[in-house]
């Protein structure tokens, strides 16, 4: 059936093809000033139909050498004893993955957590990459010309460990990709429909999923099982252990790892004696 708006489609699919994102709003302004009397709802339901898709953009991989670079990241949890935070590290090149669970997401974590994963990878990578973690990035200016504000704190630890600390641009996190799918594989694949009894029997199956399954499955972009990529390409690439732990001034030190929220606290037997008794104790009268 003809419509009002028939002699204007060609006008609207040419200045869609030009320029896919104009409103209906916008074209209706356009073709009513060329003499369009319909509706607004005729029109939008027109350009609904005929609007171009948008062209998705291209997702660059980021590829690493050897050795340099780690990503890294937390993600929450909820468990039946309380919140816990997962720290996740993730070898840039082999895909290698490091994780554990945490009370808390802050710096003394984000420290003995990241010296733990260096240890079990047996050295460091050159740089660490970070998303706009506040215990590393104190504020970001690159948007605006200026620069980027590291955590003094951290940065005296990165010294220590022989790495440079980076960050993801604001509103860039896809360049953290390597360790983005890990959160998720870590919950479709890891959390998803098991149980954990408490913080030891979590962190008991974490450790059996890291060595039989996340690190010895073939990853879906290198087509490798991380394992093998790491010990034949990188291992011999990472710089030296610290040759001890770091030691701050500010962040007091915290007990490794989790601790059970279920776990009692000791009991003390308070024997109750007559006040005669202390007084004799003390030199005093009976």
């Amino acid at each position: 059936m003809p419509t009002k708006l028939d002699a204007y489609k060609a006008i609207i699919g040419t200045r869609l093809a030009a320029y896919p994102q104009l409103s209906a709003v916008r074209l209706l302004a356009e073709i009513r000033a060329a003499g369009f009397e319909g509706s607004y709802t005729q029109l939008k339901e027109f350009v609904r139909r005929v609007r171009p898709a948008p062209v998705p953009a291209p997702v660059i991989r980021f590829e690493t050498p050897p050795g340099r670079q780690a990503q890294v990241d937390f993600a929450r949890f909820v468990f039946p004893w309380g919140v816990r935070y997962a720290l996740l590290v993730v070898l840039g090149y082999s895909r290698l993955l490091w994780c554990r669970f945490y009370q808390r997401q802050d710096m003394r974590t984000l420290i003995d957590g990241l010296e733990d994963a260096c240890r079990d990878f047996g050295g460091v990578p050159q740089e660490l990459l970070f998303d706009q973690m506040k215990a590393v990035i104190t504020r970001d200016l690159r948007l605006q010309g200026g620069a980027l504000v590291r955590n003094l704190e951290f940065l005296r630890f990165a010294h220590h460990w022989s790495f440079t600390p980076r960050a993801c641009r604001p509103y860039r996190a896809q360049t953290k990709g390597k360790v983005e799918r890990p959160v998720r594989y870590l919950r479709d694949d890891f959390i998803y429909g098991r149980t954990f009894a408490n913080d030891a029997d979590l962190d008991q199956q974490r450790r059996h999923w890291l060595d039989d399954v996340a690190n010895v499955r073939v990853h879906a972009t290198t087509h490798e099982r991380p394992r093998d990529r790491f010990d034949r390409d990188e291992r011999l690439l990472l710089h030296p252990l610290a040759t001890r732990p770091y030691t701050s001034v500010l962040v007091p030190a915290a007990p490794r790892g989790v601790a059970s929220s279920a776990t009692p606290r000791p009991l003390v037997t308070v024997e109750k004696r007559p006040l005669a008794v202390y007084a004799r104790l003390t030199g005093g009268l009976a």
